[in-house]
């Protein structure tokens, strides 16, 4: 046969699926109240109720996509504010720089949300078919009754778990109770309903079967971490120079690595730790607890596989003292993005509590651009929308500051006061004129500044609160220069 007519080599071997043994230990248990604490976080916020006052939403926490608010306890911002939500974006980003550069990859071991409920969901697979040898068994076997059982059962346990995983996102979008109400007597927005079963899918399948594959293939974080990370990074990793050769414990040059397995059993990865740091290990520990188990029951010293430096493992070969952990966390990398994610976040806190609660923002009409009057004054048009982010309805005054004098009016009404109601947002059309002496002679556009002043909720406010607008009038006083054409 020619080389032809080989089939083409296969470029992806196919899944085995893992199927982690049960370990006791302390990241075990961090892993544990991790779990239970973001879980319950993630379940319970939306229903958090929190006092408003009127004609505000009483939800804790509420992406309002009607009302274009984004509310946080005593927190409101609104879009136009949005600079506050790519600052917590960047400081999410600094803060996985700043824990990867010292510790590795603890975001993937213990709080990303496919480490959360892949645990959940293979806490549950053990619940129902039994620790990992029961499971394996169950796995090689045929089809029968109890196999169809055993998987029929997990596999409506994990839809349970992923429905209200879908659930719970969508109560973040608006009024929990409510909308809870509305789901199960099938009266909510059919949006709701794709939202729930796209997320519930997608929990299902990410949690229940690819597990390892999203963080192997989906999840570019594994390829991008490198760069965060140093020679004084703690990761995971095995003592080599300790543990080989490996074998029974009571031959004579034989390491403290018994070679039991126990480390690669209990990997939810199913990489053996052993072979170095490799892309698919998530650092979450679980091989540590599994060594430390078996090293006290042989009367050998723990942490055979522990957190270390590449440093440690150079200072541990040579037998000198390895550095202390501060020393590892505390170092150049780390201080500069410490300083830049607590830069950002202060300048956020101050950023909020020096907002103003009213926004203005001036569109000038430019069709036409200004418009000449019977009597040779110019008049220019402007969308002036005002944002009142209070709780209450506000009355607000505007007058203009320019080295010309100008008539203000809103849509051909001479009063200048103008009531916005509470939490909204109300545009009107400003009419701007110039009188024909006023303007300078031959000026095509001119700077003006609108003043814009709450007046409170009665309108008698005695020390109002003032901001400007800087915009221009366009337009020149033509009959002026001709005449002064002929005077020449």
């Amino acid at each position: 046969m020619s080389s032809a007519d080989l089939p083409p080599p296969e470029l992806y071997a196919p899944r085995e699926p893992i199927f982690p043994r049960r370990v006791y230990g302390f990241y075990r248990n961090v892993k544990w109240a991790l779990m239970v604490l973001l879980l319950g976080i993630y379940y319970v916020t939306p229903w958090i109720r929190w006092d408003r006052g009127p004609n505000l939403p009483d939800q804790a926490v509420l992406i309002d996509m009607g009302g274009r608010r984004f509310f946080f306890f005593m927190i409101e911002i609104w879009p136009h504010e949005f600079y506050f939500v790519a600052g917590l974006l960047i400081m999410a980003g600094l803060g996985l720089f700043l824990f990867t550069s010292a510790a590795g990859r603890v975001w993937c071991g213990y709080a990303c949300p496919q480490t959360v409920w892949t645990d959940l969901f293979i806490l549950v697979e053990r619940w129902i078919e039994g620790d990992r040898n029961a499971r394996i068994r169950l796995h090689r076997q045929p089809w029968n009754w109890e196999k169809l059982i055993k998987n029929g059962v997990k596999w409506w346990a994990w839809l349970a778990i992923a429905l209200a995983t879908g659930g719970a996102w969508i109560f973040y979008f608006t009024d929990a109770p409510t909308l809870f109400y509305d789901l199960i007597h099938f009266q909510a927005h059919p949006i709701a309903y794709a939202t729930m079963a796209i997320l519930t899918g997608t929990t299902f399948f990410f949690g229940g079967f690819a597990r390892e594959q999203i963080c192997i293939y989906a999840c570019p974080w594994p390829r991008i971490q490198a760069a965060m990370m140093d020679e004084d990074t703690l990761t995971i990793g095995y003592r080599e120079w300790r543990g080989e050769p490996r074998g029974k414990p009571d031959v004579q040059d034989h390491g403290d690595c018994i070679d039991c397995m126990a480390c690669v059993n209990v990997c939810p990865q199913g990489i053996d730790i052993r072979d170095g740091q490799q892309l698919a290990c998530i650092t979450c520990g679980l091989c540590i607890d599994a060594c430390n188990g078996i090293m006290e029951k042989i009367g050998k010293p723990r942490d055979l596989i522990g957190y270390m430096a590449l440093t440690d493992e150079a200072a541990e070969r040579a037998g000198a003292p390895k550095k202390p952990i501060w020393r590892h966390i505390l170092r150049l990398r780390t201080v500069i993005y410490t300083l830049l994610w607590a830069g950002v976040g202060i300048a956020l806190i101050v950023a909020l509590f020096l907002r103003s609660p009213l926004d203005v923002n001036v569109t000038p009409v430019r069709n036409p651009q200004y418009v000449t009057l019977s009597d040779g004054s110019i008049r220019n048009a402007y969308d002036l929308r005002l944002r009142n982010m209070q709780g209450e309805d506000h009355v607000f005054a505007v007058s203009a500051a320019s080295l010309a004098t100008f008539i203000l009016s809103f849509d051909g009404q001479p009063d200048l006061n103008i009531t916005v109601p509470a939490n909204q947002t109300k545009t009107v059309r400003l009419f701007v004129t110039a009188p024909l002496e006023t303007l300078a002679v031959g000026a095509e556009r001119t700077d003006l500044r609108l003043w814009i002043m709450d007046m409170g909720p009665d309108g008698h406010a005695t020390d109002p609160l003032r901001i400007h607008y800087d915009t221009v009038f366009y337009g020149t006083d033509k009959s002026r220069t001709d005449d002064d054409r002929q005077e020449n």
